[in-house]
């Protein structure tokens, strides 16, 4: 049977379970996920490094989950085959080169102005001592600053929103085959109308925007459904997951408020947190990978065509890697966790996420005395690569 990402105790005592699971290897079959888990810290960033044998490429399960559907979907498929995260080099290389630049330390760290004028706009707009820390924090604030990049209008983060929660249902389901197209196609259509628009108007007269530095790269040439792939990407990956990641760490301080209490006593260590909020409520619970070869992996024979899941989340609290890997360590030092990925698909937003969690949660505490949850706090809610909790109301005073 082996171990299950998506089952109570591996998303509620994930140390404890993983802790277990890792004492029968750290290769291990899972009949609940139908594939390969790669458990420990070690193997997880060798999987990650590894893509000649572990293939990151997705474009042929999407292929088969549009067969006999409509040719909306099936222009779905298509933009999705344009996101560089499910393509293996050369053609990642490709779609990774003109973007990179605009995420180097350096560019990030001169956007930290125009960040924090961002999170301070969206805290003046609490309208009351009880907020909904989703809807006028966490969501509002990676959409601002990622539209801004992109070049688009931030009024307009509403609607993305919506598209990228449309497309996530795709993006991180286990059977996209089974995937309802009706959100899936609406959605689509509106991403490729807007950044239809958005490029040409690129083409025309070039901004500083991302989006010129894609449409004006050899890139440029590509299709419009691959061009406007590559910014969907950027959109979803530059919010959602940002966002994921500031809603998980507000949950996890309001069940925790001594947390709370060091944090603001100590808001020079905010980095340090967040790197320990990445590790233990990151968005991303596994990545998902093919066997492009027969190969020997941690002991186990890999057959070529077999499903491997990466389990991110099993190798941040391995305990040969991380002491105490069930206590939130806000200090934490080295902390080499993997929720950022690793090697060629390291997340290129990283500094971007960094530079956003720590401003927005750093003012955020500094600014309200009083910081506690107004109603219950929902139980954490996860998939074999996902991690995320709801909405909550926080009293702010």
């Amino acid at each position: 049977m082996g171990p299950d990402l998506a089952c109570d105790a591996a998303i509620r005592e994930p140390a404890a379970y993983f802790g277990r699971a890792l004492q029968d290897g750290p290769v291990q079959w899972s009949d609940s996920q139908r594939g390969w888990l790669i458990l420990s810290h070690a193997e997880v960033e060798a999987g990650f490094r590894d893509s000649e044998r572990l293939s990151a490429e997705r474009t042929g399960a999407f292929a088969r989950a549009a067969e006999g559907r409509s040719e909306a979907f099936g222009r779905a498929i298509e933009l999705l085959s344009a996101w560089m995260n499910f393509r293996d080099p050369p053609a990642h290389s490709v779609l990774r080169e003109p973007v990179k630049g605009a995420f180097t330390p350096r560019a990030v760290s001169a956007m930290e102005d125009q960040v924090q004028g961002i999170v301070d706009d969206a805290i003046d707009r609490f309208d009351g001592p009880v907020v909904d820390l989703n809807a006028a924090f966490a969501h509002p604030i990676p959409a601002t600053v990622i539209a801004s990049i992109l070049g688009a209008d931030p009024e307009d983060r509403h609607r993305f929103q919506g598209w990228s929660d449309d497309i996530g249902r795709l993006v991180f389901a286990m059977e996209p085959g089974k995937i309802a197209e009706g959100p899936v196609n609406r959605a689509v259509a509106e991403f490729v109308a807007y950044f239809g628009q958005l490029i040409e108007r690129e083409r025309r007269a070039p901004t500083s925007s991302v989006l010129s530095a894609i449409v004006h790269s050899p890139i440029g040439g590509l299709s419009e459904m691959e061009l406007v792939g590559a910014c969907t990407l950027i959109l979803f990956g530059g919010h959602e997951t940002t966002t994921t990641l500031l809603t998980n760490a507000l949950c996890l301080l309001l069940e925790r408020p001594e947390l709370v209490e060091w944090m603001r006593a100590h808001p020079e260590a905010t980095p340090s947190a967040v790197e320990e909020f990445m590790r233990v409520c990151g968005p991303a619970r596994s990545m998902p990978r093919k066997v492009a070869r027969d190969h020997e992996r941690g002991g186990q024979p890999l057959r070529q065509g077999q499903n491997v899941f990466l389990a991110i989340v099993s190798g941040n609290h391995d305990r040969t890697v991380f002491a105490e890997p069930q206590q939130i360590d806000l200090t934490r030092e080295p902390n080499p966790h993997l929720g950022f990925g690793w090697g060629l698909h390291f997340c290129l937003g990283a500094n971007l996420a960094r530079l956003e969690a720590r401003i927005a949660l750093n003012t955020l505490l500094q600014r309200f005395d009083r910081f506690e949850a107004a109603g219950p706090i929902p139980p954490a809610r996860a998939s074999a690569m996902g991690f995320g909790r709801r909405p909550v109301l926080a009293r702010l005073r």
